[in-house]
């Protein structure tokens, strides 16, 4: 039986977006990354908390879940930011570049759809700072007809923190002896 599918988002959950003062964390250390289709010359500034990889290395180790960048960084994310964080290579959903004006061109995230078809029926706990009452609604329509889905959101600000992985452990754990027990 295959665990649940963990979906990572980068901006807000990893990368924090700057306080009013434009400040990031205390707990977070700068990095300069060339994302893809970027010059050397022209590098962009990412803030991330060097506690992040150990922690989300333990979930992933503990068999639970079964990792996947869902981010607009795409690839970027297994091949700049994973590794400033000790992760492994990780699969991503290949997530287009939609030309839009905001992150909800629907009401919702605009990732969802792209999510909703890689997923098919796989349950699955995402984490993603951008969701709206929409996405909730989405979940719960997943998990009433069996595909069971769990959005946990962190605050944009502040990014992912430990309460959100021990809550995914939770859930997945549940899902795992119920899915063994059937």
């Amino acid at each position: 039986m295959r665990p649940p599918y963990l979906l990572l988002d980068v901006d807000g959950v990893l990368i924090p977006f700057p306080d009013e003062a434009g400040a990031s964390p205390a707990t977070h250390t700068r990095h300069e990354v060339v994302p893809t289709g970027r010059s050397v010359d022209d590098p962009v500034t990412v803030w991330l908390n060097p506690v992040h990889g150990p922690l989300l290395m333990n979930i992933i180790r503990s068999g639970l879940v079964t990792p996947v960048w869902c981010s607009s960084w795409r690839q970027d994310a297994t091949n700049l930011v994973g590794p400033l964080l000790g992760l492994p290579p990780l699969p991503s959903i290949d997530l287009p570049r939609p030309q839009i004006t905001t992150s909800h061109p629907n009401g919702y995230l605009w990732k969802r759809d792209y999510v909703d078809m890689w997923l098919g029926d796989a349950p699955a706990a995402w984490i993603d700072d951008d969701f709206t009452a929409l996405d909730h609604e989405w979940a719960d329509r997943r998990t009433k007809r069996g595909s069971l889905t769990l959005l946990v959101q962190p605050a944009c600000r502040v990014g992912l923190q430990v309460e959100h992985l021990d809550t995914i452990a939770t859930w997945a754990g549940r899902y795992m002896d119920s899915a063994s027990a059937a």
